[in-house]
């Protein structure tokens, strides 16, 4: 039976993670998959960018990285080194979760092209972006990031206001300094203007059934993904289980099931505070993709 974690569990993290895995060098990769993803360890294309994440990916921004950094380096590198050997390969970071240096000494070691990660900036101006993303490359200890995303749109108008960012990072990515440009939106107007926004690669989402610490209603969120989607930008859902772990399994596996439902959703993350909360995470994905096969 999997390992039912408690909201307290899921809010707080564990110090002291279940199942320890000793470090070892083995890292492997579930084969892409030929369908639909139904596994966390399946390999998905994001959008039209040819970048492979894994559909579950890591986070490392609950609550602004204190979850990881409460945690500590020991208890964090266990996690991703663990989330390693079950066959995912996406890091979700940021500048503000305070967390880069933790992902470096994490992934230490390890293949660069052993993972995607991503990573976010709060500059709004040219230069500053790309100050940031060599303090980023130099912070990760990698040659590239595949996904640099301008971090929390707040704005409808940003899609104009941000085209010196989009057009900066165009020429880092020209570089070979990141493989796609990316954003993050906080507020329905910022959101609802995305489609119009040009140069722009990846869209990072929040979504899940119950409206939570969303942008809009679920319906209507969705409506504005699609059209990403079907432009070919790659989307990623976050905030799958809101901020609070979700009640209990069953509503956990709800809101799997559901994104999987979308059919927009290319790949998603979620923050864990242990490899227990991982590991159900994983079991919940695979039932919630068994289910959605059985009633296609």
């Amino acid at each position: 039976m999997p390992t039912m974690v408690s909201r307290r569990e899921f809010l707080a993290g564990l110090t002291a993670a279940a199942g320890a895995v000793a470090l070892r060098g083995r890292f492997a990769f579930a084969a892409e998959s030929q369908t639909k993803a139904r596994k966390a360890s399946d390999v998905v294309t994001l959008g039209r960018t040819g970048l492979r994440p894994t559909l579950l990916g890591i986070g490392t921004g609950t609550r602004g990285g204190s979850l990881q950094r409460g945690i500590g380096q020991e208890a964090f590198t266990r996690l991703l080194r663990h989330a390693l050997d079950r066959g995912l390969r996406y890091v979700d970071t940021a500048d503000s979760y305070q967390t880069h240096a933790m992902v470096r000494q994490a992934l230490d070691g390890v293949p660069r092209d052993r993972y995607f990660i991503q990573s976010k900036s709060f500059s709004r101006q040219p230069a500053k972006i790309l100050a940031d993303l060599d303090r980023y490359l130099k912070e990760l200890h990698v040659e590239y990031i595949d996904s640099l995303l301008m971090h929390c749109m707040t704005t409808g108008t940003w899609p104009v206001d941000m085209r010196p960012l989009v057009d900066a990072l165009r020429d880092a990515k020209r570089q070979g300094k990141i493989k796609a440009i990316g954003v993050s939106c906080h507020g329905w107007d910022p959101l609802a203007a995305s489609p119009q926004a040009e140069g722009v690669d990846v869209q990072l989402v929040r979504i899940n059934p119950y409206g939570l610490v969303m942008d809009g209603k679920p319906e209507k969120v969705v409506e504005v993904i699609r059209k990403m989607h079907q432009a070919g930008r790659g989307i990623i859902g976050m905030k799958i289980f809101g901020e609070s772990g979700l009640k209990d399994r069953q509503e956990r596996l709800a809101s799997l099931k559901y994104i999987l439902g979308l059919g927009c959703i290319d790949c998603f993350t979620i923050g864990f505070g242990s490899t227990a909360q991982l590991d159900e995470t994983m079991d919940l994905v695979e039932e919630a993709g068994n289910l959605r096969a059985a009633a296609a």
